[in-house]
């Protein structure tokens, strides 16, 4: 039976793993962290791809047990204008939508897949080195633990120690310009916002949010601002970001402020990076999956769906090509470009989120949107983001 070293449980490293195992490999997991973190990354969009790689894997019912739908996005202006909305899923067909999730339960639920499969997760195995023979791949990790196999597979984020092994110059993540803040809070009074995310276009910050059913609030805010300092979380060591968070958005319209006001730690801050063009995805037996190779912006939504869909595709073509060189050369020539275009697609929004100290600028912001907005309503053009297909069976 075939092995893998996978380097990473986040979102691709278990999903990876059970669909390798489906295909009659053997994979064992290596986690660099002690244990899971509850609390990292808040919350995410998981989009109608991802949804459908988790229901190959038997996964995604369980997910929605604790997910809040939101197939439709409501946008305003810093005065309280509504300035339209738009399907966060295909067009017309708001029950196939996306869906908001905890991290921490999308990491719980693809995990216990993992684990139920009987793959083996290792916590604090901090990957030090990558070593190829003729006939396998080593991985020495920070404990003292060295383990071999036919492939290893790199789903270590966008810090990737993988990705620099596949290539010593392969390009860096670029800062695009704006940090991510979130928390969770509750607002007396504040209805739930049912099948439903909202954004708000503050004249000096990029607000987002949504109240579950038993009043919990979600909410992020992109904040522009240089690029932090190596190991930071802040502008600055010494800001505070919820006072930083409170000033930007006080003349913002109900209910920014009191959302703000009720939020509740922890607070987390997170300078948002990209990927947009790594040449090479694998070496040899060495290859890179998600992040590690294409990572997004949150802007777009697709970040973890998209590690999904990787996951499945590169098991695939483990299953069905004649042998890793093979099956390594045929994902990326499959995802890379799809990867790629989505890249740039939040590079778009992202755009539209930096916060401009023009007022004019705000003005023309708020009275182009509506009409953008409007078009974009009822139109299919971003269904490719949804509707792709992993081409995996059995």
């Amino acid at each position: 039976m075939p092995r893998a070293i996978v380097i990473g449980s986040g979102v691709a490293g278990p999903a990876v793993a059970q669909f390798l195992h489906r295909a009659g490999w053997d994979a064992e997991i290596y986690e660099a962290q002690p244990r899971p973190d509850k609390y990292l990354g808040l919350f995410l969009n998981v989009g109608t791809n991802g949804l459908a790689v988790l229901e190959s894997l038997g996964l995604q019912g369980r997910l929605l047990t604790d997910g809040h739908r939101a197939p439709r996005m409501v946008m305003w202006s810093g005065t309280g204008k509504q300035l339209g909305a738009v399907p966060n899923g295909p067009a017309g067909e708001p029950e196939r939508g996306s869906v908001i999730v905890r991290r921490d339960w999308l990491h719980r639920v693809i995990r216990d897949g993992a684990l139920a499969s009987g793959i083996p997760i290792n916590y604090g195995c901090r990957l030090l080195s990558i070593t190829e023979q003729d006939d396998g791949v080593s991985a020495k990790f920070a404990d003292g633990r060295q383990v071999s196999a036919d492939v290893l597979i790199g789903c270590d984020g966008i810090g990737s120690p993988t990705r620099s092994f596949i290539d010593p110059h392969a390009p860096a993540p670029t800062y695009t310009g704006l940090v991510g803040l979130g928390g969770f809070s509750r607002v007396p009074g504040l209805s739930a916002t049912l099948d439903t995310q909202h954004f708000v276009f503050g004249s000096r910050s990029f607000f987002g949010y949504l109240v579950r059913a038993d009043g919990t609030v979600y909410w992020f805010a992109n904040v522009t601002e240089p690029e932090p300092s190596t190991g930071s979380t802040s502008p600055s060591q010494q800001r505070d970001w919820l006072a930083l968070l409170t000033d930007l958005h006080s003349a913002d319209p109900y209910p920014v402020p009191q959302i703000l006001a009720a939020s509740e730690y922890p607070l987390q801050g997170y300078p948002s990076y990209a990927l947009p063009h790594v040449p090479r995805w694998s070496r040899g037996r060495v290859v890179a999956v998600g992040d590690a190779v294409h990572a997004v912006s949150p802007s777009a939504g697709q970040g973890a769906s998209l590690a999904l869909e990787d996951a499945a595709v590169l098991a695939r073509c483990l299953r069905d090509e004649p042998g890793c060189s093979a099956a390594f050369a045929a994902y990326q020539r499959e995802r890379q470009p799809r990867a790629e275009k989505i890249v740039k697609y939040a590079r778009m929004i992202d755009s539209r989120k930096r916060v401009t100290k023009s007022r004019v600028g705000v003005a023309i912001r708020d009275a182009m949107m509506p009409m953008f907005l409007r078009h974009a309503a009822n139109s299919s053009r971003n269904d490719w983001l949804y509707n792709y297909r992993t081409g995996w069976q059995g």
